[in-house]
């Protein structure tokens, strides 16, 4: 996927003059937000688990070098292989190394973000090896040629009718009379012509919610199966994840995955919760020839000992941009990369660097909302505060901006000459907006007056107003 959150600006702009996206995401809201609410108030012990979950995911990124030469262990020694992948490069090639080893034309793969990361399907398909997305949502946007909106619903960003019409144009066969209003008759839809695909696939890839150091465990969450079906029948099935995904034992991982689908779905527990351990043993009625595990790094031990380390716990629930009222404006495609929201406007810098991605965490409110529904309690906007903070210091910001700043802290240092200029200005304004109390031009305040009135400021300042009542 390539890399466009240096056109934040212009990404955004398209979105919020887009009436089909903004009527779609509308459903966030209703979707994910309220859900939420209602599976954390309904389970009185959800904000220890929050903490539990915070201390497992640093505890393992403490010792991550211990986890991962214990889960490798134990992965080999159940019959797997774990092979390790430096960058998006490594990590392909991986694949398309055991997928030419069986001689595979067709692969079925799960959603995973991953995968989505290292551009996993362009290179197979340039490979001569047809990806087929299961999940509902990827492969509708796998035949609309577009990348996920959304880390757990992928294609919310498109309404109902925009799936019938697509539908429709791809699935030849469909009769003109054929009903495809309802959800329920999209996915029967769906369901057959990917029936066929998974009883014909080589290669089954997943990604991995977590991975078990203890057992040597990938486990996959979903609510479809799909997940279910591409590591089970293929004679392959090869898991595609990032290294910070591992977690010491079990236990651990079962209060992740409480505190995970009550974050995502408000769902208690996702429909389907399936830990592969190695290919099929002797007596199993089920499962692959050969289990591996593509493990990823692409710039996540760079970040481990820094400021940034604590972007690691993410247990990509969607939480943060459930909540983000700026996620709700525009949507995903708007981030320009993999990962959009608040945990995109951290991590996305972190892995392509800021100096393609300084937009993303200016592009936030800081109200919090993040933060407050974070199942590992990431402080994102601190994060994002030290993107623009390194921003700064590498003078990446646009010069108007580093001089304003410039002659602000030039003022903020002296507060005699501070009060002096504050209050002229708010006096000033103050007279400028008259009875009507706002301002809909203003010199060097265009980007906000082209779109919105600017408030008048009181025409006294506050020190200026306390001065007076502490006189008084």
């Amino acid at each position: 996927m390539d890399v466009t959150s240096s056109a934040f600006k212009d990404n955004a702009a398209r979105a919020l003059g887009d009436a089909q996206l903004q009527r779609a995401l509308g459903n966030v809201e209703h979707g994910f937000v309220v859900k939420r609410r209602k599976a954390a108030d309904a389970l009185p012990e959800f904000d220890q688990l929050r903490d539990e979950a915070r201390e497992i995911k640093a505890h393992t990124l403490a010792h991550l070098d211990l986890y991962i030469e214990a889960f490798t262990d134990k992965v080999e020694a159940l019959g797997g292989q774990v092979h390790f992948a430096e960058t998006a490069y490594d990590a392909r090639r991986a694949v398309v190394d055991i997928c030419r080893l069986h001689d595979a034309k067709t692969v079925t793969k799960a959603k995973s973000m991953v995968s989505e990361e290292i551009e996993l399907n362009r290179y197979l398909q340039k490979k001569g090896i047809r990806p087929v997305e299961t999940d509902l949502g990827e492969y509708i946007l796998q035949i609309r040629n577009e990348a996920p909106s959304h880390i757990i619903a992928p294609a919310i960003h498109l309404n109902r009718d925009q799936v019938e019409a697509d539908f429709r144009r791809v699935h030849k066969h469909l009769p003109a009379d054929r009903d495809l209003t309802e959800p329920a008759t999209l996915l029967g839809e769906a369901r057959a012509i990917l029936r066929e695909k998974f009883l014909s696939a080589d290669v089954g890839i997943t990604g991995a919610n977590f991975l078990v150091a203890e057992t040597g465990s990938a486990i996959v969450v979903t609510n479809e199966g799909n997940a279910d079906l591409s590591q089970t029948l293929p004679r392959v099935h090869i898991v595609v994840t990032s290294i910070e995904k591992l977690v010491p034992t079990l236990d651990d991982a079962s209060t992740l995955l409480r505190v995970l689908a009550r974050s995502a779905t408000g769902q208690d527990m996702s429909v389907y919760t399936t830990l592969s351990s190695g290919p099929r043993r002797e007596g199993d009625p089920d499962g692959p020839d050969e289990f591996h595990v593509v493990l990823v790094d692409n710039g996540r031990s760079s970040m481990l000992g820094t400021d940034f380390q604590d972007m690691l716990r993410c247990i990509r629930c969607g939480a943060c941009m459930n909540h983000c009222p700026v996620y709700h404006a525009v949507g995903g495609h708007a981030y320009g990369w993999v990962y959009p929201g608040p945990m995109g406007a951290v991590l996305t810098p972190s892995l392509v660097g800021v100096d393609q991605a300084g937009h993303l965490p200016n592009a936030s409110t800081f109200c919090g909302r993040c933060e407050s529904v974070c199942p590992v309690r990431i402080p994102l906007p601190k994060l994002m505060r030290h993107w623009r903070e390194d921003e700064f210091a590498r003078h990446l910001q646009p010069r108007a901006a580093r001089t304003g700043l410039g002659v602000w802290a030039f003022f903020a240092r002296r507060p005699r000459a501070y009060r002096l200029m504050t209050g002229v200005a708010a006096r000033s304004l103050s007279l400028l907006a008259g009875a009507r109390g706002r301002l809909s031009r203003l010199p060097l305040a265009g980007g906000w007056t082209r779109h919105r009135d600017l408030p008048a400021p009181a025409p006294h300042t506050f020190m200026a107003q306390w001065k007076t009542r502490d006189g008084q």
